[in-house]
């Protein structure tokens, strides 16, 4: 056999240079990304700094108690103004892009996976937010083309704030070293959204953001209105229903005129989605509620800004998701010590979030009392985590109950009735209704045996419907 070792070594040489070459060159473009990040979370703080500053203090204090619309003549490019009041009003800009358009496709998508009887629930407003008038109408024309039927039902509105109403869009501040048209861009999105939700302040009771470029759910309305009816009496400002951008947000849709007045007093600051986060704090809900699996995905390919390329994606997202727990209101009491701020509450809350204990011992508990009684018809509880796989219950069992009374560890049922026990940390019971004849007032997970591991309740879902009075 032959070896040829002047040029084996030669070859072997190149790639091991082209090797090093090509780690220098990662190591380079690493140390420049990390550069970039480091540069814009600085630039992001100094602008919250500058948003929290002195100046701004009585501009926040006037905020929670604007109510008044913005002053803004809108041009209706599409339907007409609602005669009664709906339940949800669904948002979205849109503006021309220089690749692709998905418009249409996310109006087929909110259409289509909405029953009829959803639909005389919702209204759809679209903001044709390009100053190019043509485009602009030439796009209603593709719309009212495709979609008559809802504009005539009047589930879908068409508007334009012209341009004449907006702010300055060049010489703006370059918070983040953007480059100008980027920060043009950025500001007029802000001006774009805060005209849509000064438009549809007192169109419904409930406004959800979407984007022009989105794919929904199967029956997102249900999920949302099951999620609510979950949320009575607790309070709220943004909920969430997808992680990515402005995509999903719900609020009350008395919030919305603070809420447009907050995006045009800082147009200029910083990108919508980082002012959505600090107007829900402003108005004091300090953590994010979002909830699992997301209702919208993200479909456009290029982005509205430049044409560039945005691949993100929700990877919560399922389309024919339909057992969405319903959670009734209820109280929640526990006699585990609770860790920090990881209340019991967030085992409840169909929310990313969950509750955790120190170590349970027997006869410990986690009660929830139903506001009114209730038909229930599945349990499913499951402990543990993936990073914590032994903090589960290892004992336990589930009961339901009734009678429900104030006793020294707060608001309890006197009479209980097992339903069984966990398996591996996790709980499901079905067709409870035909194990049990009554309604059920309390549900309980009780202890059975002591264990060292401490206790993450990572989620409790219940499927129940309100008792009927006799």
């Amino acid at each position: 056999m032959r070896c040829y070792w002047k040029r084996s070594i030669t070859t072997l040489g190149f790639s091991l240079f082209l090797c090093l070459l090509v780690y220098i060159c990662t190591k380079d473009d690493e140390e420049e990304s990390a550069l970039k990040m480091e540069e814009r979370r600085l630039a992001k703080e100094i602008a919250v700094q500058q948003l929290y500053s002195e100046r701004n203090v009585q501009n926040f204090r006037e905020l929670v108690n604007f109510s008044s619309p913005i002053n803004v003549t809108y041009q209706y490019l599409a339907g007409y103004p609602l005669l009664k009041k709906k339940y949800i009003t669904v948002g979205l800009s849109s503006v021309k892009r220089k690749r692709g358009n998905y418009l249409l496709e996310t109006l087929k998508s909110i259409f289509k996976q909405s029953t009829n009887e959803e639909l005389t629930e919702m209204v759809v407003v679209v903001h044709m937010a390009d100053f190019d008038m043509p485009w602009n109408m030439q796009v209603v024309q593709d719309i009212s083309t495709k979609f008559a039927h809802h504009i005539i039902s009047g589930h879908l509105i068409i508007i334009h704030a012209p341009e004449q109403h907006y702010p300055p869009l060049t010489g703006l501040k370059r918070n983040y070293n953007d480059p100008a048209d980027r920060v043009t861009f950025r500001s007029k999105q802000n001006v774009d959204y805060a005209f849509l939700l000064n438009f549809c302040a007192n169109l419904s009771d409930y406004y959800i953001m979407l984007e022009d470029d989105v794919q929904c759910s199967h029956s997102f309305l249900t999920a949302i209105k099951k999620v609510l009816a979950s949320k009575e009496g607790s309070y709220w400002v943004t909920l969430e229903f997808s992680k990515l951008g402005y995509i999903g947000k719900l609020y009350h849709s008395t919030d919305l005129p603070r809420l447009a007045h907050f995006l045009l007093m800082f147009y200029q600051e910083m990108p919508c989605d980082w002012l959505l986060s600090h107007f829900r704090g402003l108005l004091t809900q300090k953590n994010v509620i979002r909830f699992k699996p997301s209702l919208f995905q993200h479909i456009g390919y290029y982005s509205s800004f430049r044409g560039t390329e945005n691949r993100l994606k929700d990877d919560d997202f399922e389309e024919d998701f339909f057992d969405i727990p319903d959670n009734p209101p209820a109280t929640i009491s526990t006699s585990l010590k609770v860790f920090e701020n990881y209340d019991p509450s967030k085992a409840y809350s169909n929310s990313d979030e969950y509750f955790w204990g120190k170590s349970p011992s027997t006869g410990d508990f986690f009660t929830i009392v139903f506001m009114k009684p209730m038909n229930i018809t599945r349990i499913h509880i499951v402990t543990g985590s993936e990073d914590r796989h032994g903090d589960v219950l290892h004992s336990g069992i589930v009961e339901v109950g009734k009678k429900p009374t104030l006793t020294q560890k707060g608001k309890d049922c006197l009479e209980y009735v097992k339903l069984k026990e966990f398996q591996s940390g996790q709980f499901d019971q079905k067709d409870v209704g035909n194990i049990i004849n009554f309604t059920v007032e309390c549900v309980r997970i009780f202890v059975t045996e002591s264990q060292s591991d401490w206790l993450i309740i990572r989620s409790i879902s219940i499927w129940a419907k309100q008792a009927t009075s006799l």
